[in-house]
């Protein structure tokens, strides 16, 4: 009898199957390349886009909620941005970051300020230190001062209510807020003002200001970019440079609204990330107080891991040393003038005692006369955490952790207050401490349009738990790295 034999078909060899897939192209990775970076510049023209229709909206008296409305979207595009620059390789992503932080700081020049009137004090203190005069001698509304007004600060013709524009009680129309009051800000804050007004040509009005604010705001983007490179991790550089680089509080209250509080913001990261914890550290961080208080919140931060008693004195020698060389030459013409309006300040905005309006999220659940303290408790602790178990190779972490705690407790309605939390920011690249900036921006916005509504306690109570979220968060990843790590290594036998 016949056999018949089965047919079988033959089994691949193991390496049939590789021979047989399609090659992949070569141009692939080529491709996605430019997909990320055609959607993170397409991102970024929208923002710079948005950026400019939401100045033309208006100011913040005549149409808050178009305002509010244009920083929501510009917000939504800058994290959609921030995203996709992630997946960006750095070399492109460098080039993205830079010509973004260009285009926006560029965008928001586009009107004169309509949200702060800060910069025409800036404007008039230039003025006056070039006629030789203090700018804490006399407040702007002193006869003494007659002969250096103009038909800018000072209108006389029309109705004395346009925006930003006030009435004395004598009668005098001036675009300056507080004009019968001393100027209150440090004099490396002044000397900007009095660089700015040197190069100015005549009647150039608030674009010099602003032009300033850009260079300051595009600086602190390079000094960003610098620091990461070096003391950070090169190939997320350009992503965390971002969260300042496009972020829209920069544009909005770095450079239109020209808030000099961005000179100081560059000033601590060059001390934080360019020098060791010494006399230079000091000298930065000092001139940076000059500009405006709140970089000594940053010293506990500056000081991390920091026990020698030598290393502590010296750099606190020099924060001394820089603030008072700022302002030996203000004091001699002033004496103890030179204070200006910060005491007048401080009452002014709710901080005395029988008439807090800050510290929302302790006065919810405390009495008020013991919020201010309860403030300074949970701050002082926070400090000596910072300056005990801070890292010292990335002291931006303590310096965030500190400032941002200090906004959330204080509960600002000002958001270019948060502009040092946002540097910070980008340094560490906690992105979470940024609803701290946006808590802000919707407080000072929507605070007319929200009457009796707690919107002090929800917006920073919001960015609070956002925080606390994100902390969360890291924290298990943090263990699940290290668990990762753990199984890989070699078992001894």
């Amino acid at each position: 009898m016949t056999e018949t034999a089965t047919s079988h078909p033959p089994q691949p060899r193991p390496t049939d199957s590789l021979q047989e897939r399609p090659p992949r192209p070569a141009n692939s990775g080529s491709r996605r390349t430019h997909i990320r970076v055609a959607v993170t510049a397409t991102l970024l023209a929208a923002l710079t886009a948005t950026v400019i229709d939401t100045l033309h909206a208006g100011d913040s008296l005549s149409n808050p909620r178009r305002l509010l409305a244009g920083y929501a979207v510009t917000w939504t595009l800058f994290a959609a941005a921030a995203w996709t620059v992630r997946k960006v390789s750095a070399r492109a992503a460098t080039g993205l970051v830079l010509a973004g932080s260009a285009a926006i700081a560029l965008a928001a020049l586009a009107t004169p300020p309509h949200t702060s009137n800060d910069m025409f004090r800036y404007a008039w203190d230039g003025r006056v230190q070039a006629a030789g005069i203090s700018p804490y001698a006399d407040p702007p509304a002193a006869p003494e001062l007659a002969h250096l007004r103009d038909d800018w600060l000072f209108p006389t013709e029309g109705a004395c209510e346009d925006w930003g524009v006030t009435r004395t009680d004598s009668g005098l129309c001036v675009r300056i807020n507080r004009p019968t009051v001393p100027t209150i800000y440090p004099p490396v804050a002044e000397g900007w003002f009095f660089a700015v007004h040197t190069v100015s040509p005549p009647d150039s009005r608030h674009k010099p200001l602003q032009v300033g604010g850009a260079v300051l705001a595009f600086g602190t983007t390079v000094a960003l970019l610098v620091v990461l490179r070096r003391r950070g991790d090169p190939r997320r550089a350009p992503a965390r440079a971002a969260l300042w680089a496009w972020c829209p509080a920069v544009a909005f209250e770095a450079v239109n609204n020209a808030h000099i509080d961005t000179l100081g913001v560059l000033l601590t990261v060059l001390a934080l990330g360019t020098a060791t914890a010494g006399a230079r550290r000091g000298a930065l961080l000092g001139a940076a107080v000059a500009v405006k208080l709140l970089p000594v919140l940053v010293l506990p931060g500056a000081l991390s891991g920091q026990h020698s008693p030598k290393r502590i004195t010296r750099l606190l020698a020099a924060v001394v040393a820089a603030v008072a060389l700022a302002y030996l030459p203000y004091v001699a013409a002033s004496g103890a003038g030179v204070l200006g309006y910060l005491p007048g300040y401080l009452q002014e905005e709710g901080y005395q005692p029988g008439h807090v309006r800050r510290f929302a999220l302790l006065r919810s659940l405390l009495p008020d006369a013991a919020a201010g303290v309860a403030a300074l408790v949970l701050l002082a602790l926070a400090a000596l955490y910072v300056w005990l178990r801070g890292d010292p190779a990335r002291p931006w972490r303590g310096a965030l952790l500190l400032t941002g705690t200090t906004l959330l407790l204080v509960s600002p309605s000002y958001p270019w207050y948060s502009l040092l939390v946002v540097a910070l920011v980008a340094l560490d690249g906690r992105w979470e401490w940024l609803t701290v900036t946006l808590a802000g921006t919707v407080l000072y916005l929507a605070g007319r349009l929200l009457p009796g509504v707690p919107l002090q306690t929800w917006a920073y109570g919001a960015a609070a738990l956002t925080v606390l979220l994100g902390a969360c968060l890291r924290s298990g990843r943090t263990r699940r790295m290290m668990r990762s790590r753990r199984g890989r290594l070699p078992v001894a036998v």
